[in-house]
């Protein structure tokens, strides 16, 4: 919630009554609210628009535009949707009660209004508001940006929809040995730093991490949100990916710390993405055969001694200009025919 300089809430108050605005305004100002104030719906908008605001109390019968007209472009309005609006209106009638209510209106309060009444209902609207923050704020925390968009757009559901993109499978290699040689605080450190720069070179790519085990990670690129060039993008992140553990290899080097080496595989084509697990707990993921082969690409770079490899479906789809060794065809598990593999050389 927006907060003041004592602690109030910032209210903006929307009548065509200018007695009805000062009136109004004063009342919440002795509160210890910030009170801003409009004269018809239009300027409403476009002050909720410039600047940030905790609650609307909103008139119906303005000229220009109307409370329903308001309330009618605020539901609609990926930023706005979620502002806690009570209309405070002389219009009587049932119909127009619920024509608000059902239009995201908090409350709907007939003038005059009861001052008692009217700050109870601001006091639930800001609770409400705060909220609907702090879930937001979570959603930003615990998902990647281009996941929270998704879910502010689209919303929850489980199930999943057929796209094209790229999808990287990433991890340390001889972990286990790493781990049975240090403390487990080691350990752990170690692998905070590997992730923050892991995520760093991935999003800077356009990607996503969809999942995280242990020493491994998963990362999708084309969705949620389509990627035009998704192929290069991958390949990109996969080299700065190597290229932040050489010079994180560097330091730890100097300061007698044991170094690591990764191994990426890369797989391109047509996956479901989606959203999986249950209602009370679930993540956004990639399946398909897209999926398994990178994950196969992945492994089967510690059988052939490199670092980047890719299919032929993501070679077909590089548009930049990036060195690869041929390294023939290979049969995978759960493959019924050979797949090309090729590998990214390093120092592009």
């Amino acid at each position: 919630m927006h907060k003041g300089g004592h602690g109030g809430a910032r209210l903006l108050v929307v009548d065509d009554n200018k007695v009805n605005r000062l009136l109004l305004a004063r009342n919440l100002e002795l509160q210890g609210h910030h009170v801003a104030t409009a004269e018809n719906g239009r300027v409403a908008l476009e002050m909720l628009r410039a600047e940030a605001f905790d609650l609307l109390l909103l008139d119906i019968e303005m000229p220009e535009m109307n409370g329903f007209q308001v309330l009618e472009k605020l539901v609609n309005d990926l930023q706005l949707r979620d502002l806690p609006v009570i209309v405070t209106s002389s219009l009587e009638g049932l119909d127009n009660v619920v024509r608000c209510i059902e239009l995201g209106a908090e409350d709907y309060l007939t003038k005059p209004v009861n001052p008692v009444l009217l700050k109870a209902r601001i006091g639930a609207g800001l609770e409400k508001k705060r909220l609907r923050d702090q879930q937001k704020e979570l959603v930003r925390r615990f998902a990647t940006p281009e996941v929270a968009q998704d879910l502010q757009e689209s919303g929850f559901s489980l199930g999943g929809k057929r796209v094209r993109g790229s999808v990287m499978f990433s991890d340390i290699r001889d972990f286990t040995p790493l781990v049975e040689s240090q403390p487990p605080e080691a350990t752990i450190d170690l692998l905070n730093t590997y992730y923050t720069l892991m995520f760093n070179a991935i999003s800077g790519h356009g990607g996503i991490v969809s999942l995280i085990i242990g020493d491994g990670l998963m990362a999708i690129f084309g969705a949620p949100l389509p990627l035009t060039d998704h192929c290069d993008s991958a390949v990109r992140a996969a080299l700065e990916m190597i290229e932040l553990i050489q010079l994180f290899n560097v330091d730890q080097a100097a300061a007698g710390k044991p170094q690591i080496r990764i191994g990426i595989g890369i797989a391109s084509g047509e996956m479901v993405a989606g959203y999986t697990g249950t209602n009370e707990r679930a993540t956004y993921t990639c399946i398909g055969d897209t999926v398994n082969l990178a994950s196969r690409l992945e492994v089967h770079t510690k059988i052939a001694d490199r670092s980047i490899l890719i299919d032929g479906a993501t070679r077909a789809g590089l548009r930049g200009d990036v060195e690869l060794d041929a390294l023939g065809p290979v049969t995978f598990r759960g493959k019924s025919q050979p797949i090309d593999v090729f590998s990214v050389k390093l120092g592009q």
